[in-house]
């Protein structure tokens, strides 16, 4: 598969995807971004800013597998792995597939359970399987979650644990569009309940394109020069004053995953220092923990990782 090819899907799918969710795009992007680079996405925003409907005319917009779960505090782990189930024809156990089970699976509000229920996500996101019983059944290929969340201060949510958060390459805050926007979705929606099958929206692309995509992906360049300048932000997350906790290894591997995704989705075969800049906050700034006395002056991981990135000089 072509660079190009990438481009022009990221370009349909904006284009589709824009119609029911305006002023968006870099959130398409970065959605295919982590689609492409077997990463996981989290939206968090407000109530009412779209966050499930960007998600779901994502989901439509793929000809994948596709389940969506609400969270809320009394669900349970096997409401989402499944389980051992009596089979009374066949007098005996039979193991029952749980919603995880898709190619595509849409945590709605993923902070209104228990840590207990959240927890059983963390096989599945890492190692695309799940361990019941002692038996470990493999997921598809193409599995990719994206969350939603409503901001930690909102009444009834529990704090996803760093554990949690590792699991998704990108947090994308989802904030409020400007009067322009505003005004078109009052115009095209203007209604309680948007009407997804008005729209008529087709699926884009399917698992195949993605297998092939992620091959063509794996082949875009990084200059050493700027995989210096990668590792560099990386490292100098864990080297601020305000940091307790910078960045693991691992985020270098994702920044550098992430980086090639989103080179592709913009047409190019290598990355540039642009590409690493625009990822820095959505893919680092959940990875990090300020101190108390940062926390205390009102500092925000987003201004740390902010300055971090203008503190590191970019290769010409």
């Amino acid at each position: 598969m072509q660079i190009a090819e990438i481009a022009d899907v990221a370009g349909r799918l904006r284009a589709q995807i824009g119609r029911v969710v305006m002023a968006q795009d870099r959130a398409i992007d970065s959605l295919l971004v982590g689609w492409l680079a077997g990463g996981h996405v989290l939206l968090e925003g407000v109530p009412g800013t779209a966050k499930t409907l960007l998600a779901r005319t994502f989901a439509r917009s793929l000809r994948l597998d596709y389940r969506r779960i609400q969270f809320t505090p009394d669900l349970m782990p096997a409401d989402i792995l499944g389980g051992a189930q009596f089979d009374f024809r066949q007098n005996q156990l039979a193991f029952t597939r749980g919603p995880i089970f898709t190619e595509l699976l849409l945590a709605d509000e993923i902070n209104r359970t228990p840590p207990k229920t959240q927890a059983a996500l963390l096989e599945a996101m890492q190692e695309r399987s799940v361990t019941i019983d002692g038996e470990s059944h493999a997921l598809a290929p193409a599995f990719f979650v994206i969350a939603t969340q409503n901001p930690i201060e909102q009444e009834g949510t529990y704090p996803l644990p760093e554990a949690q958060l590792d699991r998704f390459l990108l947090k994308l805050r989802i904030g409020y569009p400007d009067r322009d926007d505003e005004r078109k979705m009052a115009a095209v929606h203007g209604r309680t309940v948007p009407d997804l099958d008005a729209f008529g929206l087709e699926p884009i692309v399917d698992a195949v394109f993605l297998a092939a995509a992620r091959a063509a992906v794996a082949e875009v360049r990084i200059e050493p020069a700027v995989l210096d300048y990668l590792v560099d932000v990386v490292r100098a997350t864990r080297q601020h004053v305000a940091m307790h906790a910078g960045a693991s290894p691992r985020a270098v591997n994702m920044l550098a995953a992430a980086a090639r995704a989103s080179a592709a989705v913009q047409g190019m075969d290598f990355v540039i220092p642009d590409h690493v800049q625009q990822l820095a906050v959505p893919l680092l700034a959940h990875r990090v923990v300020l101190t108390p006395a940062a926390e205390i002056e009102g500092l925000t991981a987003v201004a740390v990782i902010d300055q971090v990135v203008k503190q590191i000089e970019a290769p010409r």
